[in-house]
């Protein structure tokens, strides 16, 4: 991969973004306050045409990714239909949203569209730095008639939303950002693997899960385990499999108590789940659990040293395709565990693109929006070596092409998103704080398998800790959902 484009479009390596930021905080977002100012969007066209901003000029921040590349291919396209120019970079995800916090900070617009995760979002919308979307959608002459909001997938879309009060879930309030494509949390799992260990039908709770595993220790030789699920000290250690079982266990990461958030992570569903969660990654997870990262579980996966994962569908879904690796061919998909009460339940990630507030060009930044979030792109990346998988839009699923072309390459893989995401859904509450909270938990975690404290213990201290960050945050909003 080149690292540099010509005609204003680069990429960059992390090594010359980090050397340029030591000493910097990736959450610089913690430094803003909300502001109601910003670049004015001016009347504008009274009807919509895509060609309304031509000759424009639009800067656009991406995080280095399948969705990205699926984006990037098709931008002349964009180009040649609106006459905006587009000058995009391209970083990569280490050091990704430490650029993109520093270059919103200044408030000046350098950059005028950029992804962004749904947890970050929380934070730069609290500080003011993205544009409400919502109010885009509602101005005359500037929504194609075509763009029909409402053929997202709702729990996506609904990630994307938050009314900005501390205590309302997400799904509430404007649009902040428009879904790319997203991801949930079933179980990846080997079949060969499961031939081998004898195992003739999938395990359908968490108990069974970890005994499960234990059974494919070894299983492809020395090296080889059971269970590939994240353990590094970061946030990102949380929100797959490990929040996706919180809440079939009944669990939450907050409630609001007297006008403030306090943590319930030390409840009693999360003791009780993180006790077998805990005792499945010690007997049956990765050899070095406490670096584990996505990536990382995309690459056991590949290489047949992990027998099931509990990490995002469209790793393994990559990790599938024909000659992509010594796995492909042989993996397949079945349903989380459910919590005790029957409950099946799935977190999700999605990334999105959002328009920096105080951009210049928002007309040509809201076009560019449109085109990339729209159902004939959606639809194209979809099945263009499915870079956008998962597709963000009910039209694309519905497509009896995507459909023919996920059942032949994939088997097994529609079926369990249709299975599962009525159970899908924001498990976090909305608050600016979320990535450190999320890596002290993530820390914890380690502590905890470690053997430095005890499941109860550790988890209550976690909460106390918590509660010591959160107890600025005035609760604003109704209440949390569940």
């Amino acid at each position: 991969m080149n690292s540099m484009r010509v005609s204003g479009r680069k990429r960059v390596k992390a090594t010359a973004i980090l050397a340029s930021m030591v000493g910097v905080s990736t959450l610089v977002v913690a430094c803003g306050t909300p502001s109601s100012s910003g670049s004015s969007l001016g009347n504008g066209p009274s009807h919509f045409s895509w060609k309304a901003a031509k000759g424009q000029t639009i800067n656009v921040l991406l995080n280095e990714h399948p969705y990205e590349q699926a984006l990037v291919q098709q931008i002349p396209q964009f180009e040649k239909l609106t006459g905006i120019r587009v000058h995009y970079q391209v970083v990569p995800e280490n050091s990704y949203f430490t650029k993109l916090s520093l270059d919103l900070a200044p408030r000046n617009g350098q950059i005028d569209v950029f992804m962004d995760g749904t947890y970050q979002m929380w934070g730069y919308a609290t500080a003011g730095y993205i544009q409400n979307l919502s109010t885009l959608l509602a101005k005359k002459g500037w929504t194609s008639p075509n763009y029909d909001i409402k053929d997202f997938i709702t729990p996506v879309l609904n990630a994307d939303r938050w009314n900005l009060k501390i205590g309302s879930p997400a799904g509430t309030g404007p649009v902040w950002q428009l879904p790319m494509a997203w991801e949930a949390y079933p179980i990846t799992y080997n079949k060969v693997a499961f031939k081998k260990a004898g195992i003739t039908k999938v395990p359908t709770t968490l108990p069974q899960l970890a005994a499960d595993a234990q059974k494919l220790e070894g299983w492809n030789g020395p090296g080889s385990y059971g269970i590939a699920v994240r353990g590094s000290r970061n946030w990102g250690t949380i929100h797959p499999d490990y929040m996706s079982l919180l809440a079939a266990y009944g669990g939450s990461d907050f409630k609001v108590s007297n006008g403030h958030l306090v943590s319930t992570v030390n409840s009693p569903a999360a003791i009780q789940m993180t006790k077998i969660w805990i005792n499945m990654v010690r007997k049956a997870g990765p050899p070095n659990w406490a670096n584990q990262d996505w990536y990382q579980n995309q690459t056991d996966l590949a290489d047949q040293k992990a027998a099931m994962m509990y990490d995002a569908d469209i790793i393994g879904y990559w990790d599938d395709v024909k000659g992509a690796d010594a796995a492909a061919g042989k993996l397949g998909w079945f349903l989380p565990p459910k919590g005790p009460n029957g409950m099946m339940n799935s977190n999700l990630w999605v990334w999105s693109l959002a328009m920096n507030k105080y951009s210049s060009h928002k007309l040509a930044s809201w076009l560019f929006l449109q085109w990339a979030t729209g159902k004939q792109h959606d639809l194209w990346g979809a099945l263009h070596k499915g870079e956008l998988v998962n597709p963000a839009r009910k039209s694309v699923w519905d497509n009896a092409t995507f459909k023919a072309a996920m059942q032949s390459t994939h088997p097994g893989y529609y079926s369990v998103y249709k299975n599962l995401t009525p159970y899908t859904k924001l498990d976090f509450t909305p608050e600016p704080d979320f990535l450190n909270i999320g890596t002290e938990w993530a820390a914890q975690l380690q502590n905890i398998e470690s053997g430095k404290i005890g499941v109860k213990a550790g988890l209550t201290q976690l909460a106390q800790e918590i509660d010591s960050q959160v107890k600025t945050l005035k609760v604003t909003g109704s209440g949390i959902n569940g």
